[in-house]
């Protein structure tokens, strides 16, 4: 809004922007709003006394969420409400509790308290926000003449020359902690600090001009050191020079860094900041690193620039009543923060002096901070919607489902990742096969590790690692297993087992394989690298592996043959449906559910098909899946039904829907009461299993629909609700695939950091302009050994021919 400001309905209790807010009262005849404007007071650097205030106001509509202003320490707010009764735009400032009726201020004062996605703190969020010591400001430094050199550190009690910490009172430069990993060292600083009490001390070779990792002993925690420039320079250290290096050595001297955390970040290499269009990077707002991963990957294509941002102006011209939750709306917004370069500029040289001047060396971060899009893109869903990590290929078949779910003019971005897998099973016993196809947006890769290139090192390493553990040593230099990219594609080509495999030949469970070609070839092709995998005991873990991922691929001989001369076809026989006749009495066979959840499915529609299936094995869930992946309840938890329901229960998880399926007339009443008609109102329930909050997000989602006749929407609802087998059979043209070419270069990779999908770090490498550059949450930077070899999630596109 460019006045600023947020009207809420106060009948609907939904949001808009001044520009849809007449839209609003025209269409529903509602004529009570709360006006909601924010005002941001910020203090003028320099003044005396306090500061000259600066009033401007904060866009609380579709502005984009910058780092600074809302978020800065050196702002303070003044929010202003005032009641607007339409249509002649009267005005009643709150709080009034005299003029207002007890509901409408109950009302106002429940909407006021409400805590936005910019408020939210959700205390699972792993993000840790650090305080000032309460030591920093009054740290007594002793003047003894000690010097600490730019590099080669060692610990002063022992001969430990890693995980040194410099004590910031007497300049004793100390070993940390010992770790049950291997890592750490023998607790020389602490002890250091409980014979002399002195409480600060800073990691050597984290200091950088932006900062420094401190710890206080006496507050046992990580802290801030506001004044920390002062306080090394009182040991001749001078922070400007500094870069990060583990071990304080340097140039030559510096070791090969192994560590994933190292090799993927870049760490030790002073990166050069890159600023502009496209070079815009994403607040963390804890463990969203998956997110930004991902959405930088996406907006690095031209076709979802084109869709989102090349359309920005229409989306928004024509953006539902309430744009916040428009998924399309949301998209747009979050592209052009990332492409637009108003959010990316390097700081003026008058800011770097103030800042030394001030002797605060905190980074001045550009970028963008996605809290509206998450919170939208993320609503309802049980994982995404928490601040826990999440698995980035996980996310990005969420946001794709998203994208087909949402069109943006005639021009599906999606479209470029979709491809055709054309699967052959072939029964063991009868040699008769089946060719099915089905729509895939990713090719998942499974890692050869019995083709490891360093067999004997990675032997010799494991027995150094035990020994080292043993006798709680250091660990010695990583080794880690090298894997041809060769050998895994050569074992996504190989035939698999297919366990519990039905035959329909022989109309029983028979020994079963299956291969997967490639029936079109997408225009971009997205490569996921299966590292995460289970254990004997079900536990996750990670494979820390390095593939030589090539910069240009081949797979035109992946390319599907279909039936071959001599191969007889499988019975076109469906097995049979088993239902117990107690639901409690069927234990779900759960290493069915983990192959199903190892395609990259939720885990409860895994679950549900498994159940619905009768535990005849994955081949056949697999096939519920495909079927009912479209339906609103896909990924919810199963709900075994009650006894006597289960033959209805059963019969419409199969998908025999019938017509006669009209939500509750209460429901109806009440979208009806808010101003809608009557058959949009029962549409609108009836695509959404009769949820009344998303019935009214569908509403605001369709405004197009509200102009469309009766006869229309009756049309409309005999389509939804019609079998989708139905209408396949009637000719249904089917997904649009673009075939061509099998050949790619590589643009783009995500990185994972950590032993688990569900903890770690993301960062993302995209290759623009001829060279490659690292997006690390706000830090967007030139890369310069890109980590190619340790990727998780590849984008590749394709090679005109």
């Amino acid at each position: 809004d460019s006045e600023g400001g947020l009207y809420v309905c106060m009948n609907t209790f939904l949001g808009f922007g001044r520009e849809h807010i007449e839209r609003h009262y025209r269409k529903t005849g509602q004529c009570v709003y709360l006006h909601l404007k924010r005002h941001v007071i910020e203090k003028v650097p320099g003044a005396s006394g306090g500061a000259s205030p600066k009033r401007r106001n904060a866009k609380l509509f579709l502005d984009l969420e910058t780092n600074s202003d809302l978020n800065s320490d050196d702002s303070e707010y003044e929010d202003e409400a005032k009641l607007i009764i339409f249509p002649d735009h009267y005005e009643i400032s709150l709080p009034n509790i005299e003029e207002l009726p007890a509901l409408v201020t109950i009302a106002c004062d429940a909407l006021l308290s409400a805590k936005s996605p910019y408020r939210k703190q959700d205390p699972d969020s792993w993000e840790e926000e650090l305080q000032a010591s309460k030591h920093a400001k009054t740290l007594v430094q002793l003047d003894n003449g000690v010097r600490i050199p730019p590099s080669g550190w060692k610990c002063s009690k022992c001969d430990l020359r890693e995980n040194l910490w410099l004590n910031l009172t007497d300049g004793s430069v100390l070993c940390g902690k010992w770790f049950f990993d291997g890592s750490g060292g023998n607790g020389h600083a602490v002890e250091h600090y409980k014979e002399t009490g002195y409480p600060l001390a800073v990691k050597l070779g984290t200091i950088t001009p932006d900062g420094a990792d401190v710890y206080s002993f006496d507050e046992e925690e990580p802290v801030l050191d506001p004044h920390i420039a002062k306080h090394l320079a009182h040991f001749g250290i001078d922070m400007l020079q500094m870069q990060v290096t583990e071990n304080g050595l340097r140039d030559n001297d510096i070791k090969p860094r192994v560590s994933e955390w190292e090799v993927i970040q870049e760490a030790g290499v002073k990166l050069k900041p890159m600023y502009g269009p496209g070079y815009t990077g994403m607040k963390n707002l804890g463990n969203s690193c998956y997110l930004s991963a991902v959405m930088q990957a996406i907006f690095s294509i031209p076709e979802f620039q084109r869709a989102y941002v090349g359309n920005l102006a229409r989306i928004f011209d024509y953006s539902p009543l309430d744009p916040t939750q428009d998924f399309n709306t949301q998209m747009a917004k979050l592209g052009h923060g990332l492409l637009s370069g108003q959010y990316s500029k390097p700081p003026m040289k008058s800011e770097l002096i103030e800042q030394v001047m001030k002797e605060e060396h905190k980074p001045q971060h550009n970028g963008i901070s996605p809290r509206m899009f998450k919170a939208f893109i993320s609503k309802g869903h049980p994982e995404f919607s928490s601040n826990r990590q999440q698995d980035a290929q996980e996310f990005f078949l969420h946001l794709i489902n998203l994208v087909e779910r949402n069109p943006v003019g005639s021009e599906n971005p999606s479209d470029v990742f979709r491809f055709l897998v054309e699967e052959r099973t072939q029964c063991c016993q009868s040699r008769k096969v089946r060719y099915t196809e089905r729509v895939d947006y990713i090719m998942q890769l499974p890692v050869a590790m019995e083709a490891a290139t360093n067999k004997d090192e990675l032997i010799a390493y494991e027995l150094k690692r035990r020994e080292a553990e043993a006798a709680r040593r250091p660990p010695p230099e990583l080794v880690r297993a090298k894997i041809p990219f060769s050998a895994c594609l050569q074992a996504f080509s190989e035939p698999n087992n297919v366990e519990d495999f039905w035959s329909s030949a022989l109309q029983a469970k028979s020994a079963g394989v299956k291969t997967s070609r490639f029936a079109s070839f997408p225009e971009y092709l997205v490569v996921q690298i299966k590292k995460f995998t289970f254990g004997l005991d079900w536990i996750p873990k990670k494979l820390d592996v390095s593939i030589d991922m090539p910069d240009f691929l081949d797979i035109n001989h992946l390319r599907a043959r279909g039936l071959q001369p001599g191969e007889e076809e499988l019975p076109d026989i469906a097995p049979p449906i088993i239902i117990p006749d107690d639901p409690k009495a069927l234990d779900i066979d759960e290493s069915s559910v983990m192959q199903l959840a190892e395609m990259g499915f939720p885990l409860e529609a895994c679950r549900k098909a498994v159940y619905y299936t009768g535990n005849l094995g994955a081949e056949v869930a697999f096939n519920w899946i495909i079927a009912h992946m479209e339906e609103p309840d896909f990924a919810e938890p199963l709900v075994t039904p009650a006894f006597g329901e289960v033959a209805s229960s059963g019969a419409a998880a199969f998908g025999i829907v019938g017509l006669d399926n009209q939500p509750p007339e209460e429901m109806v009443a009440i979208i009806i009461s808010m101003g809608f008609q009557r058959n949009l109102s029962v549409q609108a329930l009836k695509a959404t299993n009769n949820n009344l909050e998303r019935a009214l997000e569908w509403i605001f989602s369709h405004p197009e629909l509200e102009e469309e006749s009766e006869p229309a929407l009756d049309m409309m609802n005999m389509e939804n609700n019609a079998n989708a087998n139905i209408l396949a059979a009637t000719g249904s043209e089917g997904p649009r695939i673009k075939d061509g070419t099998g050949r790619y270069e590589l643009f783009g990779f995500i990185s994972h950091m950590g032993t688990s999908t569900m903890s770690g770090h993301y960062v993302c490498h995209i290759k623009k302009e001829g060279r490659w550059v690292i997006y690390n949450d706000l830090r967007v930077c030139a890369s310069e050994r890109p980590p190619k070899d340790l990727g998780y999630v590849y984008f590749y596109h394709r090679i005109p021919s």
